[in-house]
């Protein structure tokens, strides 16, 4: 049961012959009834003290829990980006080396046409050379066999001159 200042105000002993002094007892429940007066209200005070301060605390809790769920949120995004520029960079390399693959077969492809092109160069030239050869060989024929008939006609001249100065 509780007591409060009231009950201790209203509190009526019981008198007897050489009882306590009256004036004594009401003067001393009038100091507790005080006391206890500012005992009650600076419970009263420390109570909402208390609930305030667990308000405080639960704000504090909030903030705290919103914060790691910001902090793991950021985690979370920062692990996508580092991920999606892995997968990106992946992709730019692949795309990369499929543009080398494919600039290394062209100049493969390039290559393989300037060989065959310097080998059918070659072929024709060498055909060149032999014709060239044949005609050569065929106006030198024809150079020695006028040559020949030249001093075959010189000789016959030469034979006629002799056969007329005779």
């Amino acid at each position: 049961m509780k007591i409060t200042p009231l009950d201790i105000q209203q509190h009526q002993f019981r008198i007897r012959f050489r009882g306590f002094d009256l004036r004594e007892v009401d003067s001393f429940l009038e100091q507790i009834v005080d006391e206890f007066e500012t005992l009650i209200r600076e419970n009263a005070n420390r109570q909402t003290e208390i609930e305030r301060l667990r308000h405080e605390i639960q704000e504090y809790r909030d903030r705290e829990k919103a914060f790691k769920d910001a902090m793991v949120n950021t985690q979370k995004a920062l692990d996508d980006m580092k991920m999606n520029a892995e997968k990106e960079a992946e992709l730019i390399v692949a795309e990369a080396e499929m543009k080398a693959e494919k600039i290394l077969s062209t100049a493969h492809y390039r290559l393989t046409q300037l060989h065959e092109d310097m080998s059918e160069l070659k072929r024709q030239r060498m055909q060149l050379e032999v014709e060239l050869g044949s005609i050569l060989e065929a106006h030198r024929k024809l150079l020695d066999m006028s040559t020949e008939a030249m001093d075959a006609k010189e000789t016959s001249e030469q034979k006629l001159k002799y056969l007329k100065g005779r």
